[in-house]
């Protein structure tokens, strides 16, 4: 398995020699999956790392240690907005992380975000294809071929402990026992809540879509049969458990250092979750210790 540094030194036909090789691993994932239980005892979770494949090494460190006892999980947002320290970013940090999928197909979940969905609902910023570009000449199929692979991931998880996992959010119309049909069916409306829409106790205002409540947090929630929604998406979320403990905001990536820190949560996996109190959130090294700890 290449590290960053390695796939940034890749010549041109290596790099369609590792995309060849993806293609023929990574498996492509159904709408929804579920997280494993025991032997499984709990799960790295990552939030937005947009490029920071920095901090995407720190934390990745933990599962490997022991991945037999652990699995992985991202919740989205592999791409996009590299810190200038990690220049084409994007790259590296999304061709580590599908081969990390590769090499533990079943303990590595890489679950799609609005920027991994932006071939279907367009995001900007986008710098994905100029890296691309920067890095091996312009060739628009390794572009596509790239985002084909991302876009193998879930739009949502759920743990046996009773953490429900996404980029953003969730169905909100229709019955909420259909969750998983209405994901797995794969129309615009549940997709684009799963990995687009806002919390309302973010000040952050995305215009096309409203934000969810927690009055439809706890709803859904109860009718699942899940206590916690673990997520990134919103900065300013960072960090600070919302929702009478029932909702949680991760990023793991220094361009939103400020709002939170850099962070990863262990999520247990062989016993029941009741409260974001009962997931143990780490700060990364990575982080330059100058976040705002009020959010």
């Amino acid at each position: 398995m290449l590290a960053p540094r390695e796939i940034l030194r890749l010549e041109p036909g290596q790099a369609d020699d590792l995309l060849d090789r993806l293609e023929a691993e990574v498996p492509v994932a159904t709408g929804t999956v579920e997280l494993p239980g025991p032997p499984a005892v709990d799960a790295i979770v990552i939030g937005d790392t947009h490029g920071d494949w920095a901090s995407t090494l720190a934390a990745t460190s933990r599962f490997l240690e022991a991945p037999g006892e652990r699995c992985f999980v991202g919740l989205g947002d592999y791409i996009d907005r590299p810190p200038d320290d990690c220049p084409n970013g994007s790259v590296a940090n999304l061709l580590y992380l599908l081969s990390l999928r590769a090499a533990f197909p079943d303990r590595v979940v890489l679950i799609q975000g609005n920027h991994e969905t932006t071939r279907r609902f367009p995001v900007v910023p986008h710098s994905l294809p100029e890296e691309v570009d920067d890095l091996w000449g312009p060739d628009e199929d390794r572009y596509s071929r790239l985002m084909g692979l991302a876009e193998r991931g879930p739009y949502a998880a759920i743990s046996p402990s009773g953490v429900y996992l996404a980029h953003a959010g969730f169905p909100i119309e229709g019955p909420a026992r259909r969750w998983r049909e209405s994901l797995e069916e794969g129309a615009d409306a549940p997709v684009l809540d799963a990995v687009w829409r806002s919390a309302d106790a973010s000040r952050l205002d995305r215009g096309f879509i409203s934000s969810f409540t927690e009055a439809e947090l706890d709803k859904f929630l109860d009718e699942i049969g899940a206590s916690v929604f673990l997520r990134g998406h919103d900065p300013d979320l960072t960090g600070r458990p919302a929702y009478h403990g029932r909702l949680l905001t991760l990023h793991t990536s220094r361009v939103y250092e400020l709002y939170g820190g850099v962070l990863l949560a262990h999520i247990p996996l062989d016993h029941p979750v009741r409260s974001v109190a009962e997931l143990r959130v780490e700060h990364l090294e990575t982080e330059t210790k100058r976040r705002n700890p009020t959010g």
